[in-house]
């Protein structure tokens, strides 16, 4: 098989599990040239990972002979950088989230589906092993009909990280816990329970930040079974905690919660797994995680461009948790429950 040749976009705090991926990945996908405005993060990216750089976009996007882009530059960039990506042709991998809005967040699909180009999204939980697990459980009949289905998510960033220009601004990240954060429990969420239908919510700036949008989300969900749970999001617990999702169903419960998978079921039997890769990430360093899951969406990814398959998370699976924290802020915003709107 022929290698993929693939130009990265944006070489900051994203792209260190990312390149370690690809290096692991080297005999799938050539690294052509990776691109920053910032003469250091090149030079940084060149040394660290050994991996070609260059001081111009376009000789990626002008470069014919390049397959595929990996863009992981800030959320308001990601609209144009995948329009001139898609126009020449190129797959995209995407680092979540797809935009900074839910409208730009459509256009963007609506440019890689009209030029016909692989759109993967980066949100690696739905490729923890305890993840699939608990979705199996579910489809399985395991543990009966959904009931409840909640997520907690106790992050902590200090003040520091939000201090960085842009860093939790709605004109650049879009938002603050949800589509930062938040986002990656609520997508493994969906693929587990499946998208809620109505959704009520509060949404604060706690007084331990000092930032434009939400660090701190209190919500309640309800889905088309008449299954119910809560939702809790925040980066102000004090120094991190495992992020957690509940699901109780009508023959038992399971309880994902960092790296371990927990169920009792109503026969008396029970499951458990591990996955040593899932934890970290939570604390003051939000790059303290194991890569093995970016290496699973990007191999995915390889997978669906050498097959004519789609990726496991694809722009439309991406747009589903976009529509639910959007339908989360609305409620905030209104002081009223919101539907979800549906694909």
């Amino acid at each position: 098989m022929s290698r993929l040749r693939l130009g990265v976009v944006g070489l900051g705090m994203a792209s260190a599990p990312h390149a370690r991926s690809l290096l692991d990945l080297a005999d799938r996908a050539e690294v052509v040239a990776a691109y920053s405005p910032t003469p250091a993060r090149r030079e940084d990216f060149a040394r660290d990972y050994g991996l070609p750089t260059c001081e111009d976009s376009a000789a990626i996007f002008d470069d014919d002979n390049i397959d595929a882009v990996l863009i992981l530059t800030p959320p308001n960039t990601h609209l144009e950088l995948v329009r001139r990506a898609a126009a020449t042709g190129k797959h995209i991998l995407l680092e979540k989230p797809l935009e900074t809005s839910l409208q730009r967040a459509q256009a963007l699909l609506a440019a890689t589906d009209a030029a016909g180009v692989k759109l993967g999204v980066v949100l690696q939980h739905r490729f923890r092993p305890t993840g699939t697990a608990l979705a199996e459980l579910l489809r399985g009949c395991r543990l009966g009909t959904l009931v409840s289905a909640s997520v907690r998510l106790n992050n902590w960033r200090p003040q520091s990280y939000y201090d960085q220009p842009g860093r939790g601004t709605r004109e650049r990240d879009g938002g603050g816990v949800l589509l930062t954060q938040a986002i990656h429990t609520l997508d493994l969420l969906i693929s587990v329970a499946g998208t809620p239908s109505e959704v009520t919510a509060y949404a604060v700036t706690s007084p331990v930040h000092e930032m434009e949008t939400e660090d701190l989300v209190a919500g309640a969900m309800r889905f088309d079974n008449g299954a119910i749970g809560s939702l809790t999001a925040t980066t102000s617990a004090y120094p991190g905690h495992p992020d957690a999702i509940d699901i109780i169903g009508t023959k038992g419960m399971a309880r994902l919660e960092g790296t371990k998978l927990s169920a009792a079921f109503h026969d008396g039997s029970d499951f458990h797994l591990e996955d040593e890769g899932a934890g970290g990430g939570t604390g003051a360093d939000p790059m303290a995680f194991s890569h093995q899951h970016h290496r699973a969406v990007l191999a995915d990814f390889l997978d669906a461009v050498a097959t004519g398959s789609q990726p496991k998370v694809d722009g439309h699976e991406a747009l589903k948790v976009h529509r639910l924290i959007d339908a989360l802020l609305r409620s905030a915003d209104s002081g009223t429950p919101r539907r979800v709107e549906t694909l």
